[in-house]
């Protein structure tokens, strides 16, 4: 019988699932693209064409985050991040859109990373899921950025 091999971590490499594993290429993808001092333009055309592959309901959602915050948060810069449409603040990915297709999910999720300010004591969420956008849903996103940002 095959003994899996772990990494520093103790991870072994078949933990990782398909889509976790092309996640990390396209990552590593986007690191080698930062390298050749990608412009704004580019990153964002990378990002759109990033929601362009998504299904049609989850496409809705994306696009209109992405000009949600394309238009109020000036501060925040569209780029991809492992793949999936992500908005820096200061060089550092702030928040992304995780679609569910992408990882066979059940619903999307809008998520923060650790640079976002959003402690809250000891315990609070850093990832939402995401059915719709909509005039009560909007409101609680720009809330949650506004936040992030401090």
């Amino acid at each position: 019988m095959a003994e899996n091999k772990q990494d520093k971590s103790g991870t072994k490499a078949s933990d990782w699932s398909d889509e976790e594993k092309a996640a990390m290429k396209e990552r590593a993808r986007e690191l080698k693209a930062d390298k050749s001092k990608r412009s704004k333009a580019s990153d964002e055309q990378a990002v759109l064409d990033k929601i362009g592959e998504m299904p049609e309901a989850e496409r809705a959602i994306a696009t209109r985050l992405h000009e949600m915050i394309r238009d109020e948060f000036s501060d925040l810069h569209a780029k991809t991040w492992y793949g999936m449409p992500a908005y820096q603040l200061n060089g550092n990915t702030l928040v992304f859109f995780q679609s569910a297709h992408r990882f066979d999910s059940r619903y999307s999720t809008i998520g923060f990373s650790d640079t976002a300010k959003l402690d809250d004591g000891a315990f609070w969420p850093t990832s939402f899921a995401l059915l719709e956008m909509d005039s009560k849903v909007e409101p609680q996103i720009r809330e949650l950025i506004n936040k992030a940002i401090g």
